[in-house]
């Protein structure tokens, strides 16, 4: 009951998808459509909301497919790369009460796979309650060198859970690790089931005239609107007028977080103006609509005419939508590398125990402007890199943020250093609600 109730609530600010008819005209969908089998009512769904359902395959029976995902995988159109199904759980968990068993932190491999360097901690995770912070190197884990884990890892010797143990509260690990001025840690870290903060870090600093807030934010939930308020009562008590928005990591979520966000950022510049325009497929254009800058959950706004926004592969969907959305209104600014490229959305769908998402529509901004395929350009290309922890001086996105706002333009170094850094991969990390054990 209580999903229901926040799917029914998501629906009525977002406009939520039917889908458990199909009106193709084709006997073996109509017959499909009567089947009471989760496979089929999936198709079915699929076949009347979809965005791409001009491209799915013919002659599907989803019957003999293993699994909803398996035919979601099965039937997605070529250019899909976000479609998914969740359960009834996985999507409470993923959504609603954010919250994973671990430690609490992302890594990725460095130094030749000898070391995990640390991309990102939870406030309320063992791993930062006993010091560990973005830009620490993990050396060592029960003893065994990390170097050791990975290779045997690779070679199919080990599994994660040997590493870093089950996914079970109370599950204890010895980690070593090293800090950027090269000292050395060492603790217990334990598992517990741990909330993902969505708001990583934030500061304000005085350059000159400026006051500069840094806003690092990882995803859009729930828990976010809250974070956000409490963000930016800080932000218009310590008067900045400048924002560096960091979404180098995020992968986006809900649309109305999204909207706050951008209203957060630039009130009086977007108060009455539209957010976007959804765009459904030729079954369903009676739902397209038009939505309206908000405030939502939020209070506190600051009134910028620019924001700097910090982008990876990684930014994707409602990351996205903030910078395409406030574009035709103030000045934004992008600086990193290009976003992931997903204008495109999904409505739940609740069909028994299970919460269909599939792209079901496409969004715009008050310009018309979306169809970003291929990711958003940014202003001052620079490669990502972990240096250490959040605002740092020699993080190079930050760096080329705040020589921006002194400058007014992009530096001269922005493209040598995105040559000379051209093999450092940004991190691909996985969603906190996914992760079985840190990576």
């Amino acid at each position: 009951m209580r999903l229901l109730i926040i799917l029914t609530a998501l629906c009525s600010l977002i406009g939520c998808g039917g889908g458990s008819s199909d009106d193709s005209g084709n006997a073996g969908n109509t017959s499909i459509c009567q089947r009471t089998d989760i496979n089929s009512q999936v198709y079915c769904a699929m076949q009347q909301d979809y965005l791409w359902y001009r491209d799915m395959p013919s002659g599907i029976d989803p019957g003999t497919y293993s699994s909803p995902a398996a035919l979601i995988q099965a039937v997605a159109a070529p250019q899909d790369r976000y479609s998914f199904i969740l359960t009834r759980q996985e999507y409470e968990d993923r959504f609603i009460n954010a919250t994973f068993f671990g430690y609490g932190f992302s890594s990725i491999r460095a130094d030749n796979d000898t070391t995990l360097q640390i991309a990102f901690v939870y406030d309320d995770g063992s791993a930062a309650q006993n010091g560990l912070r973005r830009g620490d190197k993990i050396i060592e884990i029960e003893g065994v060198s990390v170097a050791k884990w990975l290779s045997d890892l690779d070679a199919g010797t080990v599994t994660s859970n040997d590493i870093y143990g089950p996914n079970e509260a109370g599950v204890m690990r010895n980690f070593v690790w090293r800090k950027p001025d090269g000292s050395q840690l060492m603790s217990d870290f334990i598992k517990s089931e741990v909330t993902t903060n969505t708001v990583m870090h934030r500061s304000v600093r005085d350059e000159g005239n400026k006051r500069i807030g840094y806003l690092v934010f990882n995803t859009f939930i729930e828990l976010s609107e809250t974070e956000l308020e409490q963000a930016f009562s800080e932000f218009v008590a310590q008067g900045v007028n400048e924002l560096v928005l960091d979404l180098r990591y995020n992968g986006g979520g809900l649309i109305r977080v999204a909207n706050q966000l951008s209203s957060q950022i630039a009130r009086n510049a977007v108060q009455g103006e539209v957010f976007l325009k959804y765009q459904y497929n030729d079954k369903n254009t009676a739902k397209n609509s038009t939505t309206l800058f908000s405030l939502g959950a939020g209070r506190s706004a600051l009134n910028l005419d620019r924001v700097i926004v910090l982008t990876t592969a990684s930014s994707c969907s409602s990351s996205e939508l903030v910078i395409n959305s406030l574009a035709p209104f103030i000045e934004v600014v992008q600086i990193g590398s290009t976003t992931c490229g997903k204008p495109v959305g999904q409505q739940p769908d609740i069909i028994a125990d299970y919460v269909l998402f599939a792209i079901n529509f496409q969004t715009v901004n008050a310009l018309g402007q979306g169809e970003y395929f291929d990711g958003l350009q940014p202003n001052c290309p620079v490669t990502d890199a972990i240096t250490g922890d959040w605002g740092v001086a020699e993080d190079p996105l930050y760096a080329e943020a705040l020589s921006y706002i002194a400058t007014g333009s992009c530096s001269d170094t922005t493209q040598a250093f995105a040559a000379l850094q051209s093999e450092r991969v940004t991190p691909k990390l996985v969603a906190p609600w996914m992760m079985n054990n840190e990576q």
